[in-house]
C-alpha cells in the first residue's frame, strides 16, 4: 500500500468518481457472455451486457446453470409466414437445429409457459407441430415479449449471468 497525503487522496477519489459508471472496453472478452463492453464503478468493472464482475472467473468445474427459455422463431418459405414457439435450456444448440430466418424473442420460462403460449394461439397452430400462422395477435404478443430488448442473445446472457451469481 502506498501512503498518500490528504490532497492526493482527494485527487484520486475525484478522478475515480469522474469515471464511475463510464462505459469502456473490457481488457478482454467477458468469460460469461463474451461481450467486450464494460462499465467502470469504484468497486469493480462490470460487463456491460450481463453485469458479470470483471476478473471473476466462473467455476469451470461446475456445469453451466440451467436457464429455460421459450423462443419465438420466424420462417418464411413455401409453407407461408409462420412462427415457432418452442422451449429449451440450450438455445444455441436448439436454434442451430431448427431452420428459421429470424429469432424474434426469448421469454424466460419452461414447458409450462410454452404450453400456455401454445394454448393461447391454438387456433392458428399447424396441426402436429409447434409452428403457428403469423397473425397480428401473435406478432403483438412477440412484440410485447421483446419490448426494450434489441438482442435476445444479450438478454439470455444476462439471465445466465444472474443464474451463475445466484448459484454462488
Amino acid at each position: 500500500m502506498l501512503p498518500l497525503c490528504a490532497g492526493h487522496v482527494v485527487l484520486v477519489a475525484d478522478t475515480a468518481a469522474e469515471h464511475a459508471g463510464v462505459e469502456d472496453a473490457l481488457p478482454g472478452p467477458c468469460p460469461v457472455c463474451g461481450s467486450r463492453t464494460g462499465v467502470r464503478w469504484p468497486s469493480a468493472t462490470l460487463c456491460g451486457t450481463c453485469e458479470w464482475r470483471w476478473g471473476e472467473v466462473p467455476d469451470g468445474e461446475l456445469p453451466p446453470p440451467r436457464v429455460d427459455v421459450v423462443y419465438y422463431l420466424r420462417q418464411r418459405d413455401d409453407f407461408g409466414d409462420r412462427v415457432k414457439i418452442g422451449t429449451t435450456a440450450n438455445p444455441r444448440q436448439r436454434l442451430a437445429a431448427v431452420p428459421h430466418q429470424e429469432l424474434l424473442a426469448f421469454e424466460r420460462g419452461d414447458r409450462r409457459l410454452e404450453r400456455r403460449r401454445h394454448a393461447t394461439f391454438a387456433a392458428t397452430r399447424y396441426p402436429g407441430t409447434e409452428w403457428f400462422r403469423t397473425t397480428p395477435a401473435l406478432l403483438d404478443h412477440v412484440t410485447s415479449v421483446a419490448a426494450g430488448v434489441e438482442d435476445p442473445w444479450a438478454l439470455h446472457a444476462r439471465w445466465t449471468s444472474e443464474a451463475l451469481a445466484l448459484r454462488g
